[in-house]
């Protein structure tokens, strides 16, 4: 059975066609592809999408189409995520989409977000990597969602920080100053706090990251000469790692940062942002290890597409 999944989030729009298998539920990737379009570009001050950003979105749903009718056509669903939910003038985003791909966009609340993040990390990773409970952080461009389950989430929570919006907020200088960094962590403090206050996260044994604020900063931290996911997926990091990758990249240029031969150009001016993110909750949270994921709400889309009783 061949479906299709789109996540548009804050910083990124990604397509997944994937195969897959009804007796087994293994998902064979068809195809697999980001565009950073930057729909969440100030949102966070203007509350509203700006032209610019539809039309870089829009580019992107186009080629999309392309692609969707070159593999046959299969059924699709288009979740949209934080930017949206936050954006006065969405029915214009959804009106564009519509037009262009055929489909109503499912705005999603962020608890619908965490567990598909949850479904699709957790079923995308080798077992013997996961001691349960599994806490799964998808570090978004907007949000971030927390949930914590065995087989299912028991627990889930998203909070409004991001790259995108810890970078926007705060980290304008190049390099960030200090007085920025302090800033980015008194917000960090007191959104982990609430998202601890919704789910345990002491019961964790097993922490796993999402995204690419997580894949990039262990990137970084294998030394890696070029991204390649099938290195990163299922790459264990350490909190050692992820303290002097984040001061690394904190102290760099974006010039710097743009040179690094595993960084997307789409994440150079955010990437000081969720690497921040990453190790506050690693902190707050004492947890001395993450579990690096390629697979995440794609996947999700996908596995409660073909059972959506998942």
């Amino acid at each position: 059975m061949r479906v299709a999944a789109i996540d548009c989030g804050t910083n990124s729009i990604r397509l997944l066609i994937a195969d897959v298998d009804e007796s087994t539920g293994m998902l064979t990737d068809v195809v697999r592809t980001m565009r950073v379009v930057r729909l969440g570009e100030g949102i966070d001050r203007t509350g509203e999408f700006s032209t610019g950003a539809l039309e870089r979105t829009f580019a992107a749903c186009d080629e999309y189409a392309g692609l969707l009718a070159l593999h046959g056509g299969p059924a699709l669903r288009f979740v949209a995520t934080s930017a949206t939910r936050d954006a006065r003038n969405r029915d214009a985003f959804i009106a564009g989409v519509r037009a262009r791909l055929g489909v109503e966009p499912d705005v999603i609340a962020g608890t619908e977000e965490a567990a598909l993040s949850f479904l699709g990390a957790v079923r995308g990773l080798p077992p013997e990597l996961l001691t349960l409970p599994v806490l799964v952080v998808d570090i978004g461009g907007g949000s971030t969602e927390f949930v914590l389950g065995e087989a299912l989430p028991s627990h889930s929570i998203s909070i409004d920080v991001g790259c995108v919006r810890m970078t926007e907020r705060h980290l304008r200088s190049d390099p960030p100053t200090s007085e920025e960094i302090a800033r980015v962590e008194t917000d960090l403090a007191v959104a982990l706090d609430v998202a601890a206050s919704a789910v345990p996260v002491g019961d964790a044994r097993t922490l796993v990251g999402v995204a690419g604020s997580v894949t990039t900063v262990a990137a970084m931290a294998l030394g890696l000469s070029a991204y390649d996911p099938s290195v990163l997926h299922g790459a264990v990091v350490t909190l050692d790692q992820v303290e002097r990758v984040t001061e690394q990249l904190l102290a760099m240029t974006r010039a710097e940062r743009a040179a690094l031969p595993f960084m997307h150009e789409g994440r150079v001016d955010v990437i000081g942002g969720g690497a921040m993110v990453l190790r506050a909750l690693m902190r707050a949270y004492d947890q001395h290890e993450v579990i690096a994921s390629e697979t995440d709400i794609l996947d999700g889309i996908v596995y409660r597409l073909v059972a959506p009783q998942t």
